[in-house]
């Protein structure tokens, strides 16, 4: 198939068998948009649609482009992700955007839902409670970046060392813990959501290593990356890729 017909052929498997609205008054754009998203930038990788869709809705909540993260809910439904993974992939930006944007696209989330009969709320998938969610985030923050922690939280001057706590038990304890997605699908989310951020290569160049270390390789985090090009720019593409490449260089 050439890109035209594997184009059509993504679109109609993640949104049916409609007409995208702009064909009527913008359609070559729409074509340049479609032939590039669906019939390129699909099938460049070693990622499937379902991580791919996951990819998008974070990307997409970080850019809080709504329109289009209800549309891509309904197709991530399409591709077969269930509920609970939606709900847990955007859950996953909180920490990197901040709870307002995350809310707005719960919104957004819940409104496909319901439209769709499914019911609300999803089950729950916390592991933590209030004794545990330190220990038990600080953890997996190790499992994921090693000796480096406990470097940064003794290097933290004492007026600072909330912020440490903050990250153990909220960002990694309160979401990383969480069932529904699994260790490496988090943390590549989470290089996507920094990446899209865009200023943040202090971040993505950690999560890279992160990534790395969970056992996310180098050809998955530039297929991750490639595929948000759509969706956050060539600009904030290229950072992130500047920063895979500073963390794992190529082989000479």
């Amino acid at each position: 198939m050439d890109r035209v017909e594997k184009s059509q052929e993504t679109y109609k498997q993640l949104f049916g068998d409609g007409v995208p609205a702009a064909y009527a008054t913008d359609p070559d754009f729409q074509d340049i948009l479609s032939r590039f998203i669906f019939g390129e930038v699909f099938y460049q990788g070693n990622l499937d649609d379902k991580q791919r869709e996951l990819i998008t809705l974070v990307v997409l909540t970080t850019n809080q482009t709504l329109p289009q993260l209800k549309a891509h809910v309904a197709a991530a439904l399409n591709v077969g992700l269930s509920p609970v993974e939606i709900k847990e992939a955007v859950y996953q930006c909180a920490p990197y955007i901040g709870f307002p944007k995350t809310l707005n696209a719960i919104n957004e989330v819940n409104d496909v839902f319901k439209a769709k009969n499914i019911d609300l709320p999803i089950e729950s998938q916390k592991q933590v409670d209030e004794e545990t969610r330190f220990d038990k985030g600080l953890s997996v923050q190790v499992e994921i970046f090693g000796e480096v922690i406990a470097r940064m939280r003794e290097a933290a001057p004492s007026n600072q060392k909330h912020i440490q706590d903050y990250l153990s038990a909220f960002c990694f304890g309160d979401f990383y813990t969480r069932e529904g997605l699994d260790l490496k699908t988090r943390e590549l989310l989470t290089l996507c959501i920094v990446s899209s951020l865009g200023g943040a290569e202090g971040q993505v160049k950690a999560h890279v290593q992160g990534n790395l270390n969970v056992g996310n390789d180098k050809e998955t985090l530039i297929t991750a990356i490639t595929h948000c090009l759509p969706y956050m720019g060539f600009p904030r593409t290229l950072n992130a890729l500047a920063c895979v490449n500073e963390i794992i260089p190529e082989k000479k």
